[in-house]
């Protein structure tokens, strides 16, 4: 079981599709319901300290993806993108009997928002992305409009994970022995100031370390390719759902219903960004892969460029979205700039 903030329940939901585990912030005679997704290497209880904070008529859920936090672990059948986990969210919203919400997404679970929009746009009130993914996926593409670099997307996928770091994730080591450890990462990936978040950095750890590995879980399978770095994505597994051959959620900008849409982001962000220290095509350009073909080849991926521009366009066709971009913020804006995050998403969230 998860370690729960103080007015937090946990609940476990039998679907058709998987046994799912929702976090909750309970509120009597509420008016609104927010839907919080997490991303990847994590789970719910990332989202407490945010479903705590919000006013007293919101009733706040978080839902553990499959393979994280306390779901059930089952296979990600990656050539679906993130499908997989949006079937699962609308599958638990119907167990739950929630036709409509406000959604919240961070990083990975803001290209689950976007399938889901996609998907089910009557649904959506309002959407709320926090350092998500592009629309065109990770890694693999250049230009605004995500032009494919190669079929076959070479770099990207299951392949790039760190062997160190999924073996510490499978030794479930909460220590700061290795810079491969949980711990490590969360200091070094997910906030730009590790020193100001240390009340909870053991809740942080914890839900890193439910994440389930393995070909169909974390990272996922790959093929071996003929160009540089000598892999591309396989078909199943996490990081395989956010390469180009399996996702783009760009068509959000088509939708006859657009939901208004708050994007959020830290100009620290070392995930999600056009300098990314997660993009083998940027590793390659500094030298810390050898053999970075160049980047009239491999160019790195211009992350922020390519979602501001699919903005741009949802809002040209009639949506509307707001940009806050916050300096000294990393990849967790909700974490790292908890007050700020929390009164810019309720007036979000009043606007509708």
């Amino acid at each position: 079981m998860a370690t729960l903030l103080n007015g937090i329940v946990q609940h476990s939901v039998t679907t058709a599709r998987l046994v799912a585990s929702v976090l909750e912030r309970p509120a009597q005679n509420a008016t609104s319901t927010v839907v919080f997704v997490h991303g990847n290497v994590s789970s719910s209880l990332f989202w407490q300290p945010t479903m705590l904070s919000l006013g007293a008529g919101v009733r706040a859920l978080a839902i553990d993806l499959r393979g994280f936090g306390d779901s059930e672990t089952l296979p990600v059948d990656a050539t679906r993108g993130v499908r997989d986990f949006s079937d699962d969210v609308a599958s638990v919203l119907d167990s739950l009997g929630v036709e409509r919400a406000h959604f919240v997404g961070w990083s990975m679970g803001g290209g689950v928002v976007m399938q889901f929009m996609l998907d089910h746009a009557e649904r959506v009130a309002t959407a709320t992305f926090v350092s998500p993914v592009s629309p065109f996926g990770f890694g693999g593409t250049k230009g605004a409009t995500g032009e494919l670099l190669a079929a076959q997307c070479p770099g990207t996928g299951g392949g790039g994970a760190n062997p160190d770091f999924i073996a510490q994730l499978n030794a479930g080591n909460t220590s700061d022995d290795s810079p491969a450890s949980a711990r490590m990462v969360f200091r070094a990936a997910y906030v730009a100031n590790p020193d100001q978040h240390t009340e909870h950095e053991d809740l942080w750890v914890e839900s890193m370390l439910t994440t389930a590995t393995g070909e169909g879980n974390y990272p996922g399978d790959s093929v071996v390719v003929e160009a540089w770095p000598g892999f591309g994505p396989g078909g199943r597994g996490v990081l395989n759902t956010m390469t180009p051959d399996h996702f783009n959620v760009s068509g959000i900008t088509e939708l006859a219903t657009k939901p208004p849409v708050l994007w959020v982001r830290g100009l620290n962000d070392a995930i999600v960004s056009d300098a990314s220290g997660f993009d083998l095509n940027f590793l390659g350009q500094l030298g810390v892969i050898p053999g970075w073909p160049g980047a009239e080849v491999a160019p790195p991926q211009p992350m922020i460029e390519q979602t501001r521009a699919v903005f741009d366009h949802y809002a040209a066709n009639g949506g509307e979205y707001t940009e806050l971009a916050w300096e000294n913020c990393g990849h967790s804006a909700h974490l790292e700039r908890p007050t700020e995050f929390v009164a810019a998403l309720t007036a979000h969230l009043a606007a509708r």
